[in-house]
């Protein structure tokens, strides 16, 4: 099949070529009652022989049958030989351990049908069915040979998947686990593992999310194309609705932010204040 990977920001397209940076590892039980894990993740490899550099990606879901319904931008990664990447996703919240230092808290999902973005959660990746694909931009995959597709598992009772077959069902207990390489046959690549994620490698990164909860920005205001706001904020970006990175800065307290460039709509405004993960929605008019 088709496979696309990115290095140092351009995009390179070999026919039947297998990619170096895959999806590694998918836990799907995090939170519920009696989960090994508090979080579902994904965990991205690099399995190929020389260092590779993600730019514009995408994480996409799509539920067991249907077309994918969400996706979450990726920062800029690079990643050396046998390094990986783990992705913090959504939480039941009933119960299990923390992810040890992942790589990239997600905290905006956005959804394709156009509704509001999920914000301060992660992706909630089915339990024992599901799609997941990584990708080379926010264009919904439509399948497994999809021209943005970098890789894509399909697990359990999936409709669409790589191959001859899914990729088995993961537990509360077990993920699925890539077992070497890429032979592009979800059945074949994945087994039934204890999960063990894994966060290491060279991160170029586009957010700098940390293990607190979001909160909200307060005494934030949109008036005569500026944001206002009322406290010092750090690493503040702005996104648009399609999860494109449209603005970025740090400010002091009081502080505006002119978005006069910016067209009307709704953005996500993430950024640190006192040392805490906020994010809110906002709308120019």
């Amino acid at each position: 099949m088709r496979k696309f990977f990115t290095i140092i920001g351009l995009v390179s397209s070999f026919a039947f070529y297998n990619a170096q940076i895959v999806i590694n590892e998918v836990y799907t039980g995090g939170g519920l009652l009696t989960a090994i894990l508090t979080n579902d993740f994904i965990e991205l490899k690099n399995i190929g022989t020389s260092t590779q550099t993600l730019t514009g990606a995408t994480i996409q879901y799509g539920p067991p049958s249907g077309q994918f319904s969400q996706y979450h931008t990726l920062p800029t990664i690079t990643l050396g030989p046998g390094q990986t990447y783990l992705i913090q996703q959504a939480s039941e919240g009933l119960g299990g351990i923390n992810l040890l230092n992942p790589n990239l808290i997600v905290d905006v999902v956005l959804n394709f049908d156009g509704s509001a973005p999920l914000l301060g959660v992660g992706i909630q990746l089915g339990l024992t069915s599901g799609k997941v694909a990584l990708a080379t931009n926010s264009t919904r995959v439509t399948g497994p040979t999809s021209s943005n597709v970098i890789d894509f598992v399909g697990y359990g009772t999936a409709d669409q998947y790589e191959g001859a077959g899914a990729a088995p069902s993961p537990t509360i207990l077990n993920s699925i686990t890539r077992i070497s390489a890429d032979t592009n046959n979800n059945n074949v690549d994945f087994t039934i593992a204890f999960p063990t994620p894994q966060s290491t490698g060279t991160i170029l990164a586009v957010d700098d999310s940390n293990s607190n909860k979001s909160v909200f920005i307060k005494n934030t205001l949109v008036k005569n194309n500026e944001i206002i706001f009322g406290s010092d904020v750090q690493d503040l970006k702005l996104f648009n609705m399609s999860g494109q990175l449209v603005k970025t800065v740090s400010l002091k307290g009081s502080s505006k932010l002119n978005i006069s460039d910016l067209p009307k709509g709704h953005y996500i405004v993430t950024g640190n204040v006192n040392n805490k993960k906020v994010t809110e929605r906002i709308l120019k008019e």
